[in-house]
This record gives structure tokens, sequence and C-alpha cells, in this order.
């Protein structure tokens, strides 16, 4: 039986941003190849290219990270997403929903995403303000599923 193997050139291409721990929080660092990476922690990187898969998930969590209509004035008044509104609020079922539905109102415009498949907003286990969002959601012209996440997002402080 032949391997079927999907083409990931419409997802794009794009800069590598890293996000330190599990936090939505981007790093821009860059630190010279022969210097060893700081003791306990991963090297951290800046202008690294991504492609494919995870340039569409790296692509997803920015959107997210961008409140709605902040890049209006370049021409993209739909980009974005509505989570901004929910921080500083509490970690209440009723919170997490409108999370969700912030969430799927978001990528209701990334032309990449042809459907959300899963979409798990959590208590993050040992606090209270903190949730965990995982998404998996289907690939505009194919039936591969990409997951994004688990990342955490803060909604008090």
């Amino acid at each position: 039986m032949p391997v079927r193997v999907e083409k990931t050139e419409h997802l794009l291409r794009d800069l590598a941003i890293e996000a330190v721990h599990r936090e939505l929080r981007p790093v821009y660092t860059v630190l010279d190849p022969k210097t060893p990476a700081p003791k306990g922690r991963s090297r951290t990187w800046d202008l690294v290219p991504r492609a494919g898969k995870e340039n569409l998930a790296q692509a997803v969590i920015m959107r997210l990270l961008t409140p709605r209509g902040e890049l209006a004035a370049l021409g993209h008044p739909e980009y974005g997403s509505r989570i901004h509104e929910l921080i500083g609020s509490e970690n209440t079922g009723t919170q997490r929903n409108l999370l969700k539905l912030y969430v799927l109102e978001a990528l209701q415009f990334e032309p990449r995403v042809a459907k959300v498949a899963e979409l798990s907003v959590i208590p993050s286990p040992g606090t209270r303000s903190t949730v965990d969002v995982l998404l998996k959601v289907q690939v505009a012209g194919a039936a591969e599923l990409v997951q994004i996440g688990p990342f955490s997002i803060e909604l008090a402080a």
C-alpha cells in the first residue's frame, strides 16, 4: 500500500518564536551558537525558520495573543482574539466557556484552519488563576489534525 504524503506548503513559513515554559510568553533572544546553554535550561534561539504544522501552531498562538482589532490600521480588522478581555477575571466555568468561545471566534478567521476538532480549557493543577488550553485543528485542504498546546493562560493575578 503506498504511503500518502500530505503537502504542507500552504501552511506557509515564518520565523520561530519560543514560548517559555507552557505560558504564552514569547522569547526573542540571540545566543552565540558556540556558547553552551545555561545550566538546567534549553538553548534559546531567534531567527530559526518554522514551516508547515509548526508554523500553523505558532500562527494560531500569535492570533490568540493579539487583541482583536489591534491590526485594523494595517488592513486586518478581524485579526486577533478577545481573550485579553478575560484577564483579571475569576477562573470559573463561565469564564472558561467564554475563553472557548473567544478561541473559536478567533479561529474562524484563520484560513489555514478548516475546523476545530477539539478544544479543552481546564483549570491548571495547583493554581486557582490559570487554565490549560489544548487545541486540535483540522488543516485546510488536508485530513490531518494538528495539536496546538497544551499552553497556559493566566486569568487572574
